[in-house]
């Protein structure tokens, strides 16, 4: 092999482990069906949009005594959203299942995400390009994308390259909305009577792709394993150095599960929650008074130094900060087509919107550093919208924490230093090489997501939990699609969307923060977790995640 390094000639040859009923043969598995379904919300409009697929039951899988013949099929696969560690070994489970039900059913990768299928741009797979891919990150097999399968010409168009192909079956491996569109295109497929099935796999770092069947994300657990080396890496530095508070803010846009796992693994001095914050409705100003009392009480100690763990879409749970948004995409829209903005300089520009903003979300903006003020400024996303993710949040808490401790130094309420340093982790986490539990992981909801084509499922989800067991007992099976749903206004229009599953204040993850925040917010309780494992004893090697743990922790113990 050529253009590879040591570890990926050894991550070529690992075998991931299965549950033991899919282990057993694909075409020896009995189904137990459990009782009918029905969405988390607004039951009567989701039943009316998926009359043909809801309602179905949860299906678990079991090894039988005897063994079926499996026809030929012909399997197409697509990759849709963001990357996350593993996906390769979706379709590597996805293809070894296929094979050993039939050698000569074939698996077709569309390439570039959803807009493959619509474009009949595709691959056929076979041992020796799979091979190549085995255990790797990246989504570089096929490639992804974000284009939506949402329109009846979307769908007719994939119906006539599925047709081409001769294709009875397609799995999309992608996050919410990406199994929200497989969920339409299943129900498209079964209205219209095309024969062809639609299965999803759970894929997603922000871990916002969850409930009692879909215990965790694939990718989750190596972003957060990934972020977390590197955090406990500035934390040795910090410690070391002893000068600079670093402000580390970590992917997740719209719910705070990465930071959260990521704080637990190495226990920084600072870790904000997005949906604490919103609960709390605290302000901008709420948050540096809290931030700026760690640091001055901090420097009383002699310690002038710290880690902050900052959510990427905290801005947006901000309340004053969420409105301001909001009405800043409204004049937006206007102020666009309006020759007198265009032609003006920055500093009139945002006098402008200053003065057509309401005089609450005014004031807001007014307030903000003129970095961030800018950065809200930057081109709209394709809905008009602020680009969120662009907003250096850690720069803005950064400039009014130096502005609020230079106010109390004045005032003689902080005489210690502040000097910081801001970080943000990202892609560094979204093509990392699987740990050995999410490479597990993968290989099983993919070889699953075949058991479930093959035993006539649509519109499922592959579902593989009892993850804090050995692989071996974990319970392989899926659930429906729509079970997920509610309805959420998407751009002035109620759509059918699987409701994302945000941080629970209530729940065991977030209250082991809570209970631990003063003592490591004065106190250098570090965690230096280290690079990911893959080699050598299970207890570091096959390890799940702080989050996994705590909550089937709970779990079973309430069973």
């Amino acid at each position: 092999m050529k253009n590879l390094s040591p570890l990926q000639i050894e991550r070529l040859k690992y075998q991931p482990k299965l549950p033991e009923s899919l282990s057993s043969g694909i075409n020896s598995l009995e189904v137990s069906e459990g009782s009918a379904t029905e969405s988390v919300r607004d039951q009567e409009q989701i039943k009316e949009l998926f009359a043909n697929t809801y309602g179905k039951p949860t299906v678990t899988f079991k090894k039988s005594s005897s063994s079926k013949q499996s026809p030929v099929r012909n399997v197409g696969v697509i990759l849709s959203g963001g990357q996350a560690p593993g996906g390769h070994n979706v379709i590597a489970g996805l293809y070894d299942a296929l094979k050993s039900a039939n050698s000569e059913n074939k698996l077709y990768g569309f390439l570039g995400g959803p807009s493959g299928i619509i474009e009949g741009k595709y691959i056929e797979f076979n041992d020796e390009f799979i091979n190549a891919y085995r255990n790797t990150g990246g989504f570089d097999i096929i490639g992804s994308g974000r284009t939506k399968l949402e329109t009846e010409e979307q769908f007719k168009s994939s119906l006539e390259v599925c047709k081409k192909l001769n294709i009875s079956a397609v799995v999309i491996i992608g996050g919410d909305d990406s199994n929200t569109n497989a969920a339409l295109l299943a129900e498209w497929f079964v209205k219209n009577n095309t024969g062809i099935q639609v299965i999803g796999c759970p894929k997603t770092i922000d871990g916002d792709l969850k409930n009692e069947q879909i215990e965790i994300s694939f990718g989750f657990d190596t972003a957060t394993k990934t972020y977390a080396e590197l955090i406990g890496n500035i934390q040795r530095d910090a410690n070391s150095a002893k000068k600079y508070w670093h402000f580390i803010k970590i992917m997740g846009r719209s719910a705070s599960h990465v930071a959260l796992e990521a704080a637990l693994q190495t226990q920084p001095n600072i870790t904000l929650i997005s949906e604490e914050v919103e609960e709390k409705k605290m302000s901008l100003d709420s948050i540096i008074s809290y931030m700026s009392d760690i640091i001055a009480r901090r420097a009383e100690n002699g310690k002038n130094f710290g880690i902050a763990i900052i959510p990427e879409g905290l801005i947006e749970f901000i309340p004053e900060m969420k409105s301001m948004i909001s009405n800043l995409n409204d004049v937006m829209s206007s102020l666009e087509k309006d020759e007198r903005y265009s032609s003006a300089s920055q500093g009139e520009k945002f006098s402008i919107i200053e003065n057509t903003l309401s005089s609450e979300n005014a004031k807001v903006f007014s307030s903000l550093p003129t970095l961030i003020k800018s950065q809200l400024l930057m081109d709209r996303d394709p809905h008009g919208n602020v680009q969120v993710s662009k907003i250096e949040t850690e720069k803005l808490l950064i400039e009014m924490i130096r502005t609020r401790l230079s106010e109390m130094k004045k005032a003689g309420k902080f005489s210690g230093k502040f000097a910081d340093q801001a970080h943000f982790f990202g892609y560094e986490g979204r093509c990392a090489f699987p740990s050995n539990f999410d490479a597990d992981y993968c290989y099983s909801l993919g070889y699953n997501a075949f058991a479930l084509i093959n035993n006539g499922f649509t519109g499922y989800l592959s579902s593989v939990r009892n993850l804090t067991d050995v692989a071996s007992n974990w319970i392989a099976g899926g659930i429906p699609l729509t079970m997920m749903m509610n309805m959420e206004k998407r751009h002035g229009e109620w759509k059918p969307v699987i409701q994302k599953a945000l941080v629970r204040l209530d729940g065991p993850v977030f209250k082991k923060l809570e209970e631990h925040r003063e003592e490591w917010a004065m106190n250098d309780r570090y965690l230096f977790p280290g690079a990911v494992q893959y080699f050598g004893p299970s207890a570091v090697c096959d390890i799940t995640t702080v989050t996994l743990q705590l909550e089937r922790s709970k779990t079973l113990l309430n069973a």
